[in-house]
């Protein structure tokens, strides 16, 4: 391992290289041009930066895709970011060097943004036969599935076989599942009423393996509110507490529950439970004793591998065990910020901050046009107010244009801040 004054004698012409273009790594990218922080090099295996937030509004039409699914060349335009397209292969950490595309990239420092991928906990058919929701490809494809599904079911003349064709399983009772029950449920009978069909037919289920859903979120009093706010949608969410998803079929999808096997006829599975971490975090010559039980990188204080402190590692694939993080918007675009900052100090010879996250709430939608949203943990807003709120908020945390990333991009517009305190 290095010390940090052997990592100042390095070639202080090397580039600055960021693997992944989410939130942590578009991020950091930014505030280190934005500090002068010498060359910088971002590599995504994709042209567009996808703001995932959003996709419940791409599937839904609420949004454009041009809006949450804007091009790197064009975020970074005029940035002084150097944007690489490319699939990375192998990272050599003693040698300092990213390898992809069969080009080799050397480094002076290196941050680790690389996400997560689905992961299927090993269950028979869940990969094959589940649709997954991370991308606006996957938007696009869960949107054709369920319009074909409804065509289908007017041409159906079995009630059974009807019933199985306009019900809907999603895995996971966290926030990205009820956001996309409670979304479903009101945008398919939207779709199934002018086909003629009729929309109490239709039906919108939860397998949540624990005993409460948002088992992620602190607040009893938000989760009151989903519980609510599901049933009130124009298909009434069901919530299976408790389901241990065993198998996926074609058309069904087998759980246990209260130690009964239950098979329920499914011609749409919606896979939104676990995280997996990246195939390249994974292949990393990293000590076991610097991973946690998920594979995740621990990283210190300062989001610094404790193996290689010129290596830093953000959002879904790091951990800091003495203080962890939700993988949300929020906090991956505080620690870009606190990564940038840290790598200016290690440049500048000055001692490095430990990472301090606020995290100013929570944002859920909950069907069309609402949202619920509670801030600081003492305002709760629900409904039209609690969506313009939230839509309000993304787009202010939306990246564009680049050159103009710090005046005009915040967690939280201060006016609606003041807003809301005065209600």
């Amino acid at each position: 391992m290095r010390s940090p004054a052997q990592i100042n004698e390095t070639n202080d012409t090397l580039p600055i290289v960021i693997l992944g273009g989410g939130f942590g790594g578009l991020f950091t990218a930014l505030h280190l041009r934005d500090l002068h922080s010498g060359p910088i090099i971002l590599i995504d295996q994709s042209w567009c930066f996808v703001f995932k937030p959003l996709l419940y509004e791409l599937l839904s039409s609420e949004v454009k895709l041009e809006l949450i699914c804007p091009r790197y060349d064009q975020l970074l335009h005029k940035s002084g970011i150097t944007f690489v397209l490319g699939t990375v292969a192998t990272i050599d950490l003693d040698q300092k060097q990213v390898k992809l595309n069969g080009l080799e990239y050397p480094y002076r420092y290196l941050i680790l943004a690389l996400g997560s991928t689905t992961s299927y906990f090993g269950i028979p058919g869940a990969k094959e036969h589940a649709l997954s929701f991370r991308t606006p490809y996957d938007a696009f494809a869960l949107g054709q599935h369920l319009r074909n599904r409804l065509q289908m079911a007017t041409q159906t003349k079995d009630s059974k076989e009807r019933r199985a064709m306009l019900t809907v399983a999603i895995v996971g009772g966290g926030a990205s599942g009820v956001e996309m029950a409670a979304t479903l449920a009101d945008l398919v009978p939207t779709w199934y009423i002018p086909l003629g069909g009729n929309p109490q037919e239709i039906r919108i289920v939860i397998l949540q393996r624990g005993s409460e859903i948002l088992k992620e979120s602190k607040s009893d009093r938000l989760r009151e509110t989903v519980q609510s706010e599901l049933q009130q949608r124009t298909a009434p969410v069901e919530v299976f507490l408790e389901s241990e998803v065993k198998a996926v079929y074609p058309g069904a999808i087998e759980f246990e529950r209260n130690g009964q096997s239950w098979r329920l006829a499914a011609a749409t599975v919606v896979w939104t439970a676990g995280n997996a971490t990246h195939p390249v975090i994974d292949s990393l010559a990293i000590a076991p004793e610097n991973r946690d039980k998920h594979n995740r990188l621990l990283v210190k204080p300062t989001l610094q591998l404790p193996e290689f402190p010129e290596v830093f590692a953000a959002g879904d694939c790091a951990i800091d065990p003495s203080n962890p993080q939700p993988a949300t918007a929020q906090v991956a675009y505080q620690q870009g910020a606190a990564i940038a900052h840290n790598i200016k100090a290690l440049i500048a010879g000055k001692s490095l901050t430990p990472t301090t996250v606020n995290l100013r709430g929570t944002l859920i939608k909950l069907g069309l046009h609402e949202s619920a949203v509670e801030i600081f943990d003492h305002y709760e807003i629900k409904g039209h107010l609690g969506q313009a709120i939230r839509l309000a908020t993304y787009l202010e945390l939306m990246p564009t244009p680049a050159r103009n990333f710090v005046n005009r991009t915040r967690w939280f517009n201060e006016e609606i801040l003041k807003q809301i305190a005065g209600v």
